[in-house]
């Protein structure tokens, strides 16, 4: 038994190193002074004020975030309203086909859906006249279609384990459907919104495949940025870039942690709640 856990906790140490290693030689080379990414040139800060002052990444890192704030929120708009359709309405025509609709890019290669989006858009362009170059609104809207997909999976999974009994007990003391929607079943299911909108936003903000098929000249996202320039070699700037993206993950991870276990606990307290007014 020992023997067992001792292997255990090794293969699991060896599989966080493995994860974890190249991050941390990755920040620790950020701070290195050699213009060669892998040849120690003694601590340096100055990259980290190059790439502050470098107007290139700014205007891509900036379009990356209104990008990935459209389309992370439209998307959990969109999520949300078919994971509650997909848990609650179990007997609709055609449920089948919608649900099959929803989970196809789940499995689908990104190639796939970055060509097929690209087709549209063109299409479109020549029978329509819209859109007449590919840009904000087509990675937009490529990117919507993409993560709307994680956050229904996620909602859908909550609504299912969620106690309908609350909602029952709702409408049985007078609440209207929207009543219960809206003060019932959206805040028991808010640490799952919040989750599919983090996962949104992260897919946006990280995607290069879907971006490169349906961008256009003029609108350069911070990963397909940092894609052209390791084209040509890792530069410390890059690590620096990566390293701060690192930083700013991890304490939006910490933070929406932070928020959705104090969600949980405002949950369980209005179930509890709602039992004893029910006794």
């Amino acid at each position: 038994m020992k023997r067992s856990n001792t292997f255990l906790l090794t293969m699991l140490g060896f599989g966080f190193a493995f994860f974890y290693v190249p991050i941390l030689s990755m920040i620790v080379y950020s701070f290195n002074g050699s213009r060669l990414a892998t040849v120690w040139g003694g601590f340096s800060t100055k990259w980290y004020g190059t790439l502050l002052s470098n107007a290139q990444i700014g205007k891509a890192l900036w379009l990356s975030l209104e990008i990935a704030l459209l389309s992370s929120t439209i998307a959990t708009i969109l999520g949300t309203m078919a994971g509650i359709a997909l848990a609650r309405f179990t007997k609709f025509r055609g449920r089948t086909l919608f649900s099959g609709l929803v989970t196809a890019p789940l499995i689908m290669p990104e190639v796939i859906t970055g060509i097929s989006s690209l087709i549209f858009f063109i299409l479109l362009g020549q029978y329509l006249g819209w859109p007449a170059a590919r840009g904000f609104t087509t990675v937009t809207l490529a990117h919507i279609t993409f993560s709307m997909v994680f956050v229904t999976t996620i909602v859908q999974s909550r609504m299912l384990s969620a106690d309908r009994s609350i909602e029952e007990a709702a409408m049985d003391l007078g609440a209207r459907p929207w009543q219960v929607l809206r003060d019932v079943t959206l805040p028991v299911i808010s640490p799952a919104i919040l989750s599919g909108w983090l996962l949104a936003f992260t897919i946006s903000m990280d995607d290069v495949v879907i971006t490169n098929f349906t961008t256009g000249p003029g609108t350069t996202t911070l990963p397909i940025l940092i894609w052209s320039k390791v084209k040509l070699g890792v530069t410390p700037d890059i690590n620096a870039l990566a390293t701060l993206i690192v930083l700013t993950v991890g304490l939006c991870v910490l933070a929406a942690g932070v928020m959705m276990n104090r969600a949980e606990r405002r949950a369980e307290r209005d179930r509890r709640l709602a039992y004893r007014a029910n006794e």
